[in-house]
């Protein structure tokens, strides 16, 4: 049998964290990306799609 000291949790107490701590990180996530996918592409990657499309389409048109 293991030694454990008084401040390890049991093992049965190792399930993952509490119900309302996951529903506060979900609540917190939710936030952040929220704000991130309200924010517009930066110029340098529209270009850069911009470009990707242009070569797709030369590849359809040759083919």
């Amino acid at each position: 049998m293991k030694n454990r000291s008084k401040d390890e949790p049991e093992e049965d107490d190792m399930d993952g964290p509490a119900p309302h701590v996951v529903a506060m990180i979900d609540q917190n996530l939710k936030l952040v990306y929220s704000d991130l996918v309200r924010e517009e592409l930066p110029d340098r990657f529209k270009d850069l799609l911009a470009v990707l499309k242009a070569q797709d389409a030369d590849k359809g048109a040759s083919s």
